[in-house]
């Protein structure tokens, strides 16, 4: 064996915006964290496979069940509520995370269903929520992907994570939105 089965190879694009998010960060003199639950950790995974990240990345929490979620600091009865896959508990996780982290920190918060299961009329396989936090200003997202499978969906949910940790960093002080 040479070893190369294990190796984990990002696609370009993603490595791209890894890349373009550190480099946002360290403007700011941030810090990032994630808050990942449908990706499972693949935001800070693709940020940590860009060397020399470290200087920039806090870490991140998985919040895939919501246990961890409410453990991290989103109210139970805001996940009961909405749904953990909801725009209220995504901004949570985003808030949460940055508050557990402390200092100049952005959170980038991960919540939908990837399917291939899991899905419902009203939070159908494909729809993900976003948020991210950054100096007492929260930006959402939400994106319907469809059913374009499992992998696509965290991997498309991972770069628009991305992107929208640079519009947080690029956004501060600025009234939430």
């Amino acid at each position: 064996m040479s070893g190369m089965e294990d190796m984990i190879v990002f696609a370009s694009n993603l490595v791209a915006a890894a890349d373009d998010t550190l480099a946002a960060a360290r403007r700011h003199s941030a810090l990032i964290a994630t808050v990942e639950s449908c990706t499972g950790g693949l935001v800070g995974a693709v940020l940590t496979s860009v060397p020399g990240s470290s200087d920039a990345v806090y870490g991140g929490f998985i919040t895939y069940s919501n246990e961890a979620k409410a453990r991290l600091g989103v109210p139970a009865p805001l996940i009961e509520r909405h749904g953990a896959v909801s725009e209220e508990v995504a901004r949570a996780m985003a808030e949460a995370g940055a508050a557990a982290v402390g200092g100049r920190t952005v959170a980038v918060a991960i919540t939908g269903v990837a399917g291939p299961g899991g899905g419902s009329p009203d939070k159908p396989v494909g729809l993900v929520h976003f948020a991210a936090h950054f100096d007492g200003v929260t930006l959402h997202t939400r994106h319907e992907y469809g059913d374009i499978g499992r992998d696509d969906v965290r991997a498309v949910s991972a770069a628009e994570a991305l992107s929208l940790t640079i519009r947080a960093l690029d956004q501060r002080g600025s009234p939430a939105i």
